[in-house]
């Protein structure tokens, strides 16, 4: 008894069971078993080469390939407030002039639009935050009220090290009820805080990523260093807001730390094209939280694609310039100082 099985390779297998005797019926049941299979072989063309279909696949002399060019697009983010520091909106697209490394670039891209973001909270927990603790958090929970409903947030608190509290969730109420549970002790890796926070900030689902940090300055704790962390968020694509919650100047500490500290946070966001809010009365924490939540929903957001195709992982320093309407008083742009090119 026989049969065969033609299979993708067109390989013919054909099965023999053992019998005790074989008559000449079932001998000639074998042999048109072996004659069936071979007839449809021959059908087929014959047994194939293994490498017949790799031949297929591949294009005909002369035949046309697509060709895949990876086209680079720069987004910039760009806030534009007026001398009472309010933000100017209705701009358009004709109104802006972008520069990269001095050369006029052509905008491709242009857009004001309200869109989700990824934002990671920066919390400073330290133990010079003890009597300012209660009305940070109110500060947060304001900066939620002005979210978008699909935006996602992670939450970093820290003082001896940063600690991850929450990773990314749309779950405000999640991130309000841990972020209660922090107590005010230790010292200061504002540092540390800021790496880990790009680090988490890979995991974001949206384009555009935010970095907002709580703190009353001065890193005093971290391993990382302040060139490094520079270094870290000149290549990253996330912007940084902080709050800086400062004791008055009058009876602040003079501690190199404390007296660096609204300076380290200043250039820090700025580099971003984000900002820093100082704030000496802890009530006004909130307004200044509900302010940045403003702030995030009205950018322009602009791309080009860059004259200078070299891909050589250089620093290119970015300028933007405004034309505004006639009638409106001097305004002041914030964006990204630049971007690092792509390394071959």
């Amino acid at each position: 008894l026989g049969f065969c099985t033609i299979g993708p390779t067109s390989r013919v297998s054909v099965l023999g069971l053992a019998m005790p005797k074989v008559g000449k019926a079932t001998g000639f049941a074998l042999f048109l078993a072996v004659v069936i299979c071979a007839g449809a072989l021959l059908a087929r063309g014959g047994p194939e080469s293994p490498d017949q279909d790799e031949k297929a696949t591949q294009p005909e002399p002369g035949a046309k390939r697509p060709i895949h060019i990876e086209v680079p697009l720069v987004l910039v983010q760009v806030s534009v407030i007026d001398p009472f520091n309010r933000f100017v909106t209705g701009l358009e697209k004709s109104h802006f002039e972008v520069y990269e490394d001095r050369k006029p670039q052509k905008i491709a891209h242009f857009s004001s639009e309200d869109v989700p973001l990824s934002a990671g909270l920066l919390f400073d927990s330290s133990g010079s935050m003890s009597d300012k603790l209660e009305k940070a958090r109110m500060a947060v929970m304001q900066f939620f009220r002005s979210s978008n409903p699909e935006d996602e947030f992670f939450l970093i608190s820290f003082n001896d090290r940063p600690n991850q509290v929450a990773e990314f969730t749309q779950d405000e109420t999640e991130l309000q009820n841990k972020l209660n549970f922090t107590e005010a002790k230790g010292r200061t890796s504002l540092l540390d805080a800021i790496y880990l926070g790009l680090h988490e900030m890979r995991k974001a689902k949206h384009s555009r990523k935010v970095l907002l940090i709580f703190s009353d300055g001065g890193d005093n704790h971290s391993r990382y260093n302040e060139g490094e962390i520079k270094k870290a968020v000149r290549e990253s694509d996330t912007q940084i807001y902080a709050v800086g919650i400062y004791e008055p100047y009058s009876s602040r500490g003079r501690t190199p730390e404390e007296l660096a500290g609204p300076s380290l946070l200043t250039e820090i966001a700025e580099m971003t094209g984000g900002r820093q809010f100082p704030v000496e009365n802890p009530n006004d924490l909130p307004d200044i939280a509900r302010k940045i939540g403003r702030e995030l929903r009205n950018l322009y957001v602009i791309g080009y694609t860059p004259t200078n195709t070299t891909r050589d992982g250089k620093w290119r320093k970015i300028t933007v310039e405004l034309n505004p309407p006639r009638g409106l008083p001097p305004l002041q742009l914030f964006n990204k100082s630049g971007y690092y090119a792509p390394q071959e």
